[in-house]
């Protein structure tokens, strides 16, 4: 084929974005057309950039990516021409390693996908730069300013092992080392707690050794949904309610770390963790009474595709 007809051919393809948000517990991700037409979304398995230090972690990218693949297969027109974007937990920056394992997934070259920081792409589908900060709680936490000149300024973020406080992996271990704590000044006490019940339920069993291979084991992600039984069990036990509130103290303190290195601004607040429960809400209200206050849906992933079609190269 002559390089014309090559060129006339690749200019009928019609480009087709695919944006992917990927937190420890859940990837989402989004089909859009040229126009910005939404085709199609779903969901995967929790990823994360830290995958790329482990064997396992790599193989578990590959087969995820794989499975998104297939279905996005789905709904992809016969004259697509498919450009990438996402934005992964673990990673600061683009990601040579996650764009090739991506690439091969799709079958495309590797210059057509863009790697991000999930919060950076969070932040870039609530504001324009330098309009206001976003923090965000999924399993861990992190808050984020992009300035006028487009760089990325962070507070926390820091992994759960070091702090992300917060998240619903800081609440899920809270809980827990509460728990023990009272196990070790009162064998059997976890009986009369409506979070020790519930927190047992989903670990399978009230013995220490289930506890630890649990949490030692799993990763993050599946850490982090233990939160859910300190969110079911608010009503009935003051614990719950305290760990609530602390997780709002945390997420306050983050954005209040960028208000006072850059000024008032408005502060959007986005995740799962961070709607875990009302208790949060008013804890966030009530320590940035200074600022504007809104709550996003999740559609990081509409913004990664958004990127897509801007950014990537065809």
């Amino acid at each position: 084929m002559s390089e014309a007809l090559s060129s006339a051919s690749s200019q009928r393809l019609r480009r087709i974005a695919l944006g992917l948000d990927a937190g420890g517990t859940t990837t989402r991700w989004m089909l859009l057309d040229c126009n910005s037409a939404h085709l199609a979304e779903g969901t995967a398995g929790g990823l994360s950039g830290l995958m790329l230090h482990s064997a396992h972690g790599i193989e578990r990218l590959r087969v995820t990516f794989a499975e998104i693949s297939a279905a996005v297969a789905a709904h992809l027109p016969a004259d697509a021409s498919l450009v990438i974007a996402g934005g992964f937990t673990g990673v600061d920056g683009h990601s040579p390693e996650l764009a090739k394992l991506i690439a091969e997934a799709f079958a495309i070259a590797a210059e057509r996908v863009r790697i991000m920081s999930d919060i950076e792409v969070a932040y870039r589908g609530a504001f324009k730069p330098g309009e206001g900060y976003i923090v965000y709680a999924g399993t861990g936490s992190i808050a984020a300013y992009v300035d006028e000149s487009g760089a990325f300024h962070r507070a926390g973020g820091r992994g759960v092992g070091l702090d992300d406080g917060g998240g619903g992996y800081w609440m899920a271990r809270e809980a827990l080392r509460h728990i023990w704590r009272r196990e070790d000044e009162q064998p059997g006490a976890w009986k009369d707690s409506a979070l020790a019940v519930a927190m047992f339920e989903r670990l399978g069993g009230s013995d220490w050794d289930r506890s630890r291979a649990f949490f030692y084991a799993k990763d993050r992600g599946e850490i982090g949904m233990l939160a859910l039984a300190v969110r079911d069990t608010a009503d009935a036990d003051p614990i719950s309610r305290e760990i609530l509130r602390g997780a709002g103290i945390e997420l306050a303190r983050l954005a209040n770390a960028m208000v006072a290195r850059f000024g008032v601004k408005p502060v959007a607040v986005a995740g799962r963790a961070s709607k875990l429960h009302p208790i949060i809400e008013a804890t966030l209200k009530e320590r940035l009474a200074k600022v504007s206050l809104t709550y996003l849906e999740s559609t990081a992933h509409e913004a990664a595709a958004r990127i897509a079609l801007q950014r990537v190269e065809a």
